[in-house]
């Protein structure tokens, strides 16, 4: 007996660490989507003065830049030696071009509407597991899917006088943004967050580099008004370096704390940030449809995750039973 309490304290007491860890990362979470919601709207304001390309420099630039300087700091070097290079390669370029479509998205479309459509994520993961993990998934499940993907198809409208084929683009990004947080995830267990945060900011700021010269054209004049152009919202790119290191620094964080199942439904509170960010900035004013097919994506994200999780508890039950 006195056994048996001994294990059941001890069993207590590994995990009380767990659920701080968990609470932990969905504050991570929670914090990251608004940096997410902030840089989002940031990209927006530029993205009708500035190239694409000299917004990602300086993304990329201002990530690796402070990375680099806090490496340097806490252990001494920024050479930092990965487990699993080609995974982090990867996911450099997957967030690169992930970027590169947001900013052009962001400069056809709102702030929230960007960011309702992107929380079908969730959702394609579910399509993804099912088809590529070979994991069941039940009808329940599927249901789920098919009314978030309808919710977005609410908010973007077919046929509305404000619908532009650039609205389709952000589902194209979906697609992007799920493989990027499977291999996000997948990084956690075997890198640590400084790690993973020094490839992805130095991955996209080779990329960027490359395609400078691309963008702008040749010539000293050129290139003159290109940075000219820039230097009166280099407040706002400050903010998006600034955001888009901070969500990602806190988004790896909060992975290697908490499973996927728990941190996913805080996902969705991006989505009133977003509004927030729109409303202040650009004065964007959400229409009933709009708000109903929110909900809806919204609704169906964290039932979606809810039943997932749900039933991995029971096969868990049963496997136990056996």
């Amino acid at each position: 007996m006195g056994a048996a309490v001994a294990g059941v304290q001890a069993i207590g007491a590994n995990l009380m660490p767990l659920d701080r860890q968990a609470l932990w990362g969905i504050a991570y979470v929670v914090f990251a989507t608004a940096s997410f919601a902030t840089l989002d709207t940031a990209t927006k304001f530029v993205s009708g003065a500035v190239s694409f390309a000299l917004v990602m420099w300086f993304r990329f630039g201002f990530q690796i830049l402070t990375t680099g300087i806090w490496l340097q700091r806490q252990r001494g070097s920024i050479f930092l030696k990965s487990q699993a290079v080609p995974l982090q390669i990867y996911r450099g370029i997957l967030l690169t071009l992930s970027s590169v479509m947001a900013f052009f998205s962001l400069k056809l479309i709102p702030v929230a509407d960007f960011t309702a459509i992107m929380m079908l994520t969730p959702l394609l993961m579910t399509v993804i597991a099912a088809f590529g993990m070979k994991e069941k998934v039940s009808p329940l499940r599927w249901l789920f899917v098919l009314t978030g993907f309808v919710g977005a198809l609410v908010v973007i409208r077919p046929g509305n006088a404000a619908f532009t084929w650039g609205s389709l683009l952000p589902f194209l990004l979906v697609f992007m943004s799920a493989g990027y947080q499977l291999l996000t995830y997948q990084l956690a267990k075997i890198d640590d967050a400084a790690t993973t945060h020094w490839y992805t900011g130095l991955i996209g700021f080779v990329f960027a580099t490359l395609a400078l010269p691309f963008v702008i054209q040749s010539g000293t004049q050129a290139w003159l008004n290109a940075m000219l152009g820039a230097w009166d919202k280099v407040g706002w790119l400050i903010l998006i370096g600034v955001f888009a290191t901070l969500g990602h620094g806190l988004l790896i964080l909060g992975y290697a704390r908490a499973p996927v199942a728990t941190l996913t439904p805080y996902l969705y509170v991006q989505i009133p940030f977003a509004v927030l960010g729109g409303w202040l900035v650009f004065a964007h004013q959400l229409d009933v449809w709009a708000i109903i097919g929110m909900v809806i994506i919204a609704t169906s994200g964290v039932l979606g995750t809810w039943v997932a999780a749900r039933q991995r508890q029971m096969d868990v039950r049963v496997i136990l039973d056996n």
